[in-house]
């Protein structure tokens, strides 16, 4: 039986589901495709990529075979820094929506803070959601001064930064800031690449609901109200991942996840932004 998946309402009046399907590195024959159909089928509506993931065409593929029709789903692209640098930033969104054989996404992200370019990207993603072409417009691993600096240059407040976010780093400044400005948070790499499904905490918390450590660190992020796009392409743990809406952590089960946090980032920053104030 399919889960319901609970939605947040953006700034903006859009509603983006609280869970979804991450396609990072999803790039094998067929492999985002069936990723896609298994998600679906399980209750997921919402899926995130990225021109620099290399795998639009296969995300379009999917959605087209994946049984439901497109005005149920949400779906997320987003623009890479080589596009920023050269100021090709209606270029890059068309290609995505053409990779994708789509007339609209309901997401468009910068996808890193290019400094000195992040500004003037902005505004043309602001000129794309007056289009209608993309339905909601954001950013990604923005920091409070990133964002300050956009509030200084724009009118149009991002209606979602999606950052690394998980028990091993749990970024409570910066999602009090987002929540406070209206912007929602959207964790990627929520399970931390698996580092943190060994540790004392989460094993005992896991005894203790009956649930899998990755369940009890997806339910921790959801239930600060952050929507979660856990990457897996296989069908039990896409299924596995969705089950974390029929239970609720207690205000002391949080605070000791709380207390996990060593500020460890588990994915990478691009060698082009190495140094270049993102933490």
């Amino acid at each position: 039986m399919a889960v319901n998946i609970p939605k947040i309402t953006l700034n903006d009046g859009n509603k983006m589901p609280l869970l979804g399907l991450g396609v990072y590195k999803a790039t094998g024959e067929n492999e985002v495709e069936q990723a896609i159909r298994d998600a679906v089928l399980t209750g997921y509506r919402m899926i995130d990529t990225a021109s620099v993931y290399k795998n639009e065409e296969g995300v379009g593929r999917g959605i087209r075979s994946c049984g439901v029709p497109r005005s149920e789903l949400f779906i997320t692209t987003k623009i890479w820094n080589t596009a920023q640098r050269v100021g090709d930033i209606e270029g890059a969104f068309h290609r995505s929506l053409d990779r994708m054989k789509l007339d609209y996404v309901d997401l468009y992200l910068i996808h890193w803070p290019v400094p000195g370019c992040y500004p003037q990207t902005w505004k043309v993603l602001e000129k794309l959601a007056a289009s209608g072409r993309a339905r909601s417009i954001g950013v990604s691993n923005f920091e409070e001064t990133h964002l300050t600096q956009l509030f200084e240059f724009s009118g149009v407040v991002p209606a979602v930064n999606q950052i690394e976010c998980h028990p091993l780093w749990i970024r409570k400044g910066l999602v009090s800031y987002c929540q406070e400005h209206q912007i929602a948070v959207q964790a990627y790499a929520p399970l931390a690449r698996g580092l943190y499904l060994k540790r004392e905490i989460i094993q005992k918390l896991a005894a203790k609901y009956e649930k899998t450590p990755a369940q009890i660190g997806l339910r921790y992020l959801v239930q600060r109200g952050i929507s979660v796009i856990p990457k897996s392409t296989h069908k039990e743990r896409i299924e596995s991942n969705a089950d974390v809406f029929s239970f609720s952590l207690s205000d002391l089960d949080m605070a000791l996840i709380d207390s996990m946090d060593e500020q460890f980032r588990s994915a990478s920053i691009p060698e082009d932004m190495v140094g270049q104030g993102v933490h």
